[in-house]
């Protein structure tokens, strides 16, 4: 039986940036609907990161999410009864959800500082090729490097 089909949600940009991808972002952080609140959070943070790095923030965001995307993700396959890691590649658009989720999930995790000051140092940190999100993304490429001898059963995989 084939997986109904999964529609798309079309997001606005953000006003300040004109941005999609601060409006995900924005969208992530959020909590109870409380969007005004996500959306000071994002633009404070992205504010306070473009002055300590001396970067427009767009710019430094950008770099941020490339740096924390991963490029190989194991999916597990069940083959003759038993289940294997087989590293695939990832989509774009996938790409782009993960870096943002672990940006927001590594600065949610920090303790002791504000959000805004939190997800901050969490984009400086993605920026310079560092903190829990690029560690998150290479621990995941070191899984797939070491899987990768399961990848000729990577065929049907989407």
């Amino acid at each position: 039986m084939r997986r109904p089909i999964k529609h798309k949600t079309h997001v606005e940009p953000d006003l300040q940036y004109q941005s999609l991808v601060v409006a995900k972002i924005i969208n992530r952080i959020m909590y109870s609907g409380h969007k005004s609140h996500a959306t000071r959070i994002v633009y404070r943070a992205l504010e306070i990161a473009g002055e300590k790095a001396k970067k427009p923030p767009l710019e430094l965001l950008e770099t941020a999410i490339t740096n924390a995307a991963p490029n190989m993700e194991l999916k597990s396959r069940r083959i003759g009864g038993a289940n294997y890691q087989v590293p695939i590649e990832v989509r774009p658009e996938r790409k782009n959800a993960l870096a943002v989720r672990w940006l927001v999930e590594a600065a949610r995790n920090a303790k002791g500082k504000p959000m805004e000051e939190k997800f901050a140092e969490e984009l400086l940190n993605a920026f310079n090729n560092t903190g829990n999100a690029v560690k998150k993304k290479l621990d995941m490429h070191r899984m797939a490097d070491a899987n990768k001898a399961f990848a000729h059963f990577a065929w049907g995989n989407k």
